[in-house]
């Protein structure tokens, strides 16, 4: 026979549910404190992420802009090289050359070519010539071995291109602003006049008594 449920019985009974519904609803304070904590915490993250996007898109136009405006001067550049080889050594190899006993009657600068068969092109940034000889002059910003020997290549192969300098010495020469190490000596012993900076000309690098080789 079962135990008869008395008063007592009943009220620890109510106490312990109480206790557990107490326990119950101090769970779930903190389990909502914590998830307001965790969504405010999102929000304020969502909130430095947009912070962080539009700095990124900020700085994405500021560097479109710095590429345009380099763009820019790279196009100036280009057109300020080509008034510095004009301007400058084009002139210039009028007087160097003469004193060398290579009389300039004519400075052409940017001649462009094409093979007598027709198959090959070539680009010259100066052409100085007279009845007798011609001179090809290459000019770059910064003259490297490989910029030689490409120029070595186009003297070689210049009267494939002008019929009418069959009967002229084809001579060769090189010029740059900035010179690799040794690069002019490499020139210089492969025959060609070597064209160096000087204040705000030019001049020949060449001693006097350089004898240049002729194709």
């Amino acid at each position: 026979m079962s135990q008869a449920v008395t008063f007592d019985d009943v009220w620890k009974m109510f106490q312990e549910t109480d206790r557990k519904f107490q326990e119950m609803v101090r769970e779930d304070r903190e389990r909502r404190a914590e998830l307001d904590r965790r969504a405010q915490e999102t929000d304020r993250k969502f909130q430095e992420t947009d912070q962080q996007i539009k700095e990124v898109s900020a700085q994405m136009r500021e560097t479109d802009r710095k590429v345009k405006e380099v763009s820019q001067q790279v196009g100036n550049l280009g057109s300020r090289w080509g008034e510095f080889v004009e301007g400058i050594v084009a002139p210039a190899c009028e007087t160097l050359f003469a004193e060398r006993g290579i009389p300039a009657h004519r400075v052409s600068p940017r001649v462009k070519a094409i093979s007598l068969d027709g198959s090959r092109r070539m680009e010259i940034d100066l052409l100085v010539n007279n009845t007798d000889s011609v001179v090809l002059v290459e000019v770059k910003s910064r003259l490297t071995a490989e910029d030689v020997r490409d120029h070595l290549k186009r003297v070689r192969e210049f009267k494939e291109f002008y019929e009418g300098e069959g009967g002229a010495r084809v001579i060769g020469a090189v010029a740059g602003i900035l010179i690799d190490k040794d690069v002019d000596k490499f020139a210089m012993n492969e025959g060609l006049f070597v064209i160096v900076q000087s204040g705000d000309s030019v001049k020949l690098a060449n001693d006097g008594k350089f004898v240049p080789r002729t194709w």
